[in-house]
């Protein structure tokens, strides 16, 4: 799985520590729970799947964790500050639960197979531990650990994809939602865990994910990201028609249920993205402009030391290639600083290619070395930590140049705009994104506007991180 936190900053870091189930003003549930997660999209995703579960198993939702019945932390392995940020809470939560004893604590996902013993046997944190093809089991799991025994499922699935599972979004703006199309990773990259902790790569099939799509669509969501650890390797046979359905033809099929969604979709691998991936996305206005392209590094040689499966040059005409299909299209990415035995030289030849692509984001990072990886079994962590944080700044320095840059380019244009809701420092603005998926904050006015309505807006003033502008008529554009 492709890397989605920002240099030493969970990317979701806003959304920690929120609970996912139902509604808070639902009938009161027998017992409560209470759960965080940490990480990727797709822990946050997978944290509306367990919501769904615990609800038939009669729990509700809590936003305080000192009175849940049973308190849940998603878990990310991917670097070791993610690891430390788990403990640490963990900690907390034991302290809780001298004051609430019935409380039982679990770990699920990424990091529960690798240190279900330490957690449950070494330093007595929890008393359940999931894996993340286990989570149907947690009700089963939950009754063994009341019963005072460690409920302990950490064994990884060629199948599971909880297809059938309709998850429940909470604490969601009520615009944009995520559907998971896929599981698992058989990329290899060596300084990744998600093969391990996650397992093989297997695709849902493509009638659940459009059946999911249009239950969003009746509920009122105006967007929807199609996860995966690798979106573009997407492939499943219907077996009754024979029909082969790859990724192309899945973003089509999701972008003709309604003209009035937009799709995004997350992440992509650049050894996989198509020429018909492209295609489509130019063929539908509401497929959005934007393509999460991680290079994790600008040297080849470094390159193949990840496993990464391309060279520079390669992945620079890929780059090249998306410009020539979709000339507005938003290129982002993941970068590593500091691998095994990267030079200087090397370092250089990230921050090139950094310029080249003109990424208007990038998810950024020091190597952090994890346990049972390719990379931990056959290279050296031979950077020094403060090496590795010096080149790490230069990597975030270049793209906060390129960043302003790229918005600079966007004064004067006029972009469609869906409204999440109020801007986060004032409530006389509205805050929403365009198909690049840039944030544009712009004022109210007297028209009648809503969260999930579309609005065209002209820019004219950026920073780092946001375009600001006006709301103008669409006859203009």
């Amino acid at each position: 799985m492709e890397l989605l936190e920002v240099a030493n900053k969970t990317h979701d870091e806003s959304r920690q520590g929120e609970v996912f189930g139902l509604s808070l003003d639902s009938a009161p549930a027998a017992k409560k729970f209470y759960i965080e997660s940490y990480g990727c999209a797709m822990n946050f995703s997978d944290s509306e799947v367990v919501a769904a579960i615990l609800h038939e198993s009669g729990f509700g939702p809590t936003k305080n964790h000192d009175e849940a019945d049973l308190v849940l932390i998603n878990t990310c392995s991917i670097r070791e500050k993610a690891e430390q940020t788990v403990r640490k809470r963990l900690t907390d939560f034991k302290k809780a639960k001298k004051a609430n004893p019935g409380m039982l604590i679990g770990v699920l996902g990424c990091m529960a197979e690798r240190l279900k013993a330490k957690f449950l046997e070494e330093e007595k944190l929890v008393d359940i531990v999931v894996g993340p093809d286990a989570y149907r089991s947690i009700p089963a799991l939950i009754k063994e650990a009341e019963a005072g025994q460690k409920g302990v499922n950490v064994l990884l699935s060629r199948e599971e994809t909880y297809g059938d599972i309709a998850p429940i979004r909470l604490n969601t703006n009520g615009v944009s939602a995520f559907v998971s199309i896929t599981r698992g990773c058989n990329n290899m990259c060596s300084f990744c865990v998600v093969p391990f902790t996650r397992g093989r790569e297997r695709s849902r099939d493509n009638l659940s994910i459009l059946e999911e799509v249009k239950a969003l669509v009746t509920d009122g969501y105006k967007e929807v990201t199609l996860l995966g650890q690798n979106v573009d390797s997407y492939y499943w046979v219907n077996e009754t028609t024979g029909e082969t359905i790859t990724f192309a033809k899945l973003l089509a099929q999701t972008a003709q249920i309604s003209s009035d969604l937009r799709v995004r979709f997350s992440t992509s691998h650049p050894k996989d993205i198509t020429d018909e991936v492209l295609y489509t996305m130019a063929k539908y206005e509401n497929i959005c402009k934007c393509i999460h392209l991680p290079v994790q590094s600008g040297n080849t040689r470094v390159l193949q030391l990840m496993n990464r499966t391309y060279t520079r040059e390669w992945y620079m005409a890929k780059v090249d290639r998306i410009r020539e299909v979709l000339p507005d299209c938003s290129i982002t990415a993941d970068i590593i600083a500091g691998f095994c035995t990267e030079t200087e030289e090397e370092h250089q030849d990230t921050l090139s290619i950094m310029d080249y692509s003109r990424y208007d984001l990038s998810y950024m990072f020091f190597y952090s070395e994890r346990p049972g990886t390719l990379a931990a079994r056959r290279y050296a962590d031979d950077i020094p930590l403060e090496v590795k944080k010096r080149r790490l700044q230069e990597i975030v320095d270049k793209q906060g140049e390129l960043s302003l840059r790229n918005n600079q380019t966007d004064v004067g244009k006029t972009f469609k705009v869906l409204i999440e809701g109020e801007s986060k420092k004032s409530d006389t603005d509205w805050q929403g994104r365009n198909s690049q998926n840039k944030t544009v904050i712009f004022p109210k006015t007297n028209q009648p506007l809503q969260k999930g309505d579309y609005v065209w807006v002209k820019i004219h003033d950026y920073g780092r991180a946001t375009l600001f502008g006006n709301i103008v008529d669409a006859t203009s554009n």
